[in-house]
Parts: structure tokens; sequence; C-alpha cells
């Protein structure tokens, strides 16, 4: 059983690297730096007197609705099911005279991804917004977090033209969206490895 099994990853594998479209991860436009931590990955920018940094994990990022079933059969000219990661992403924003971090909860709206040609409509909601301090790791939930499902739409707009001005734009999510694509393709890939090896040990 454990042969067959060794065996069939081994094609997997193979399969798999056969239609990664990306050796290396794609690069972020915009003078982002990347930093990889797994399934964590980190892209940060300076701007004068702040720093952003856009957090996501890739662990739960594809979208339940990406059947092998429907997929076939929308696709009979291409084999490979299209699987694309939209993890939900943080933002964050850091003064550099201020201790307080903005924090901006992002996540990609299931039914959105998709239907381009549409008006310009953003491929990205901002879920919550709260402020916590700079440096520390375990956020507060004593700091109040505003939840945008009942936001005044202005304030909404100008949240979303303060993240474009930062560079976190539709432009900025695509690429986020190709990136965490290709880094969770290559986890996968690198998780069918550390499988086979493990099955094959004795």
């Amino acid at each position: 059983g454990d042969k067959a099994f060794a065996q069939f990853l081994t094609d997997e594998i193979k399969e798999e690297k056969k239609i990664q479209k990306h050796k290396s991860l794609p690069k972020v436009s915009g003078g982002w730096e990347l930093e990889v931590h797994g399934t964590e990955a980190k892209l940060v920018r300076k701007i004068a007197g702040e720093r952003i940094t856009v957090t996501f994990n890739i662990n739960n990022s594809i979208p339940p609705s990406a059947d092998d079933e429907t997929q076939e059969e929308q696709k009979p000219d291409d084999q490979e099911p299209d699987l694309t990661s939209t993890p939900n992403f943080v933002v964050e924003v850091i003064k550099d005279d201020t201790k307080q971090t903005l924090v901006l909860d992002c996540h990609y709206p299931e039914d959105e991804v998709g239907h381009e040609g549409e008006e310009e409509s953003d491929i990205f909601t901002i879920r919550e917004v709260s402020f916590q301090p700079t440096g520390e790791s375990d956020w507060k939930d004593t700091n109040y977090t505003l939840n945008t499902d009942s936001l005044d739409w202005a304030l909404y707009d100008h949240l979303m033209d303060f993240l474009a001005d930062r560079g976190v734009d539709n432009t900025f999510a695509d690429e986020l969206i190709e990136l965490s694509t290709a880094l969770e393709h290559q986890e996968y890939i690198k998780f069918l490895e550390d499988l086979k090896s493990f099955v094959k040990c004795q």
C-alpha cells in the first residue's frame, strides 16, 4: 500500500511541477519587500515617515467554491483547474512619531472574484479597522474595533483612498492574489514531497 502511495505522490509532484506557473515567487510592484515564514507572508513598504506592512496566510485561502467537478466541466481545453488563493490580509500603517498602529483587516469578497469588466469596483473590501499599540504582537480585544458593515460610505471611501495612497489598491490586490496563489502552490508541492518522504520512511 505504501509503495503505491509513494508512487502516486511521485507522479502527482511531477504533474504539479509541470503546471507550476512561477519557479520563483512573483514580485509585487511598488517597492514592496517580501518576507515569507512558511505559510505566512509579509510585504513591507516604507514611505515618508511611515511603514506599511501587509500580512497574509495562505492556509485556507482557496475559496471552497472551487470544486473539482465544476472546474473539470468548464474547461475541457485546459486540464488544470485554476485554483486561486484569495487570502484575507491585514494592513498595518505605522507612523514613525506615534505609538499607535492603524490596522485594517481586508478580504476578497467571494462573489467579486472573476467578474472583471464591470465598472471600477474594488476587488477587496475593508472588514475591520482598529488602533493597536505599535510593536505589540498580541492585539487587545479591549481596543475599539470598527466594523465596516454599518459604516458611513464617505468614511469608508476615505479609508480606501487612504490605503490606495499607500500603494494598497486594486493593482496591489491583484498582484497579491498572484503571489499568494504561487506561494500556496509552492507549499502544496513541498507538502507532497514531505508526505512522500514520510510514507517511504521505514
